[in-house]
């Protein structure tokens, strides 16, 4: 039973969700060589409030290519 768990910034659209379940859930399936109804996949979104790196919040430090979403 393969669990991916996603941890990304807020942002993404519905169907960008959707494309990224359905190709990680294909690929999976055929590099694992297991079945596709095995695979669960879980979207954590998290904001640069929340998220920090080298001891500097996202929010504070880091540019991020979806600016306009957060």
């Amino acid at each position: 039973m393969p669990l991916v768990h996603i941890e990304w910034f807020p942002g993404r659209t519905l169907d960008q969700k959707r494309e990224v379940m359905e190709v990680l859930t294909r690929e999976l399936s055929r590099i694992g060589n297991c079945r596709p109804e095995t695979i669960t996949v879980i979207f954590t979104e998290v904001t640069r409030e929340d998220w920090g790196r080298n001891g500097r919040l996202f929010v504070d430090e880091y540019e991020y290519e979806n600016e306009d979403a957060t």
